[in-house]
């Protein structure tokens, strides 16, 4: 019945967390939105993951042509990059009690996010006028699929961004902002990471189509 009893425990309740701490090792506590942001994460890994697998496979067919590699995703990259960097150093600013730091931070962060998908609109432009490829080209067709996709998540990260420098704006205290700076840092660290994999992976041209099958599993 002991193993009954602990199974049927509901730890993440507050009455049980109270209960819980007064035994060895206390109740896991951990922010809701630090843990909402952890799920999200992992969803988002799975969903860019499964559509690797897809590209992967898709090009293992004979009529497949790669997309053209465009420059200004080699620019795009740079801005990310530079996006990241951004949060990070507001993250720096919070930790360090410099709300200049962060102030700072946050906006080169959105910036260069902003231009990263602005510089993504032209890449798309610049594939939609080329005679010789279209939407009927299955390495377009992902192209447009996973780039859009992860430009949508970062139009969520700003989003959280923009609640966040409203906080900043009204000045609100340091302890206020904390969170929002870190989730926003973590967020864009995990959308550079997405993007240099997808960057390096499947828009690099046909160097890395073997290295590509190999990880999916299809050679």
């Amino acid at each position: 019945m002991r193993i009954v009893h602990t199974l049927t425990r509901k730890p993440w309740t507050t009455a049980q967390g109270i209960i819980d701490n007064h035994y060895p090792g206390d109740a896991f506590q951990r922010p809701k939105g630090k843990l909402g942001l952890r799920f999200l994460i992992a969803v988002i890994s799975i969903v860019f993951f499964l559509l690797v697998i897809a590209y992967g496979e898709r090009m293992t067919v004979v009529d497949w042509r790669p997309a053209p590699p465009r420059g200004v995703l080699w620019l795009n990259t740079a801005w990310l990059i530079l996006s990241s960097i951004g949060l990070q150093w507001a993250r720096m600013g919070v930790r360090n009690d410099r709300m200049d730091r962060v102030s700072v931070g946050l906006v080169a962060g959105g910036v260069f996010a902003i231009a990263f998908l602005t510089g993504q609109l032209l890449a798309w432009r610049q594939l939609d006028s080329l005679p010789a490829f279209g939407i009927s080209n299955p390495a377009i067709a992902f192209f447009y699929l996973i780039t859009i996709a992860h430009a949508l998540h970062m139009v969520g990260g700003l989003v959280a961004w923009i609640r966040t420098m409203e906080k900043v704006w009204r000045g609100h205290d340091i302890a206020r902002v904390r969170q929002g700076v870190e989730l926003c840092a973590t967020y864009w660290h995990f959308l550079l990471v997405i993007w240099l994999i997808l960057f390096g992976l499947l828009f690099s041209g046909n160097s890395q189509l073997e290295f590509l099958l190999k990880i999916c599993g299809l050679k």
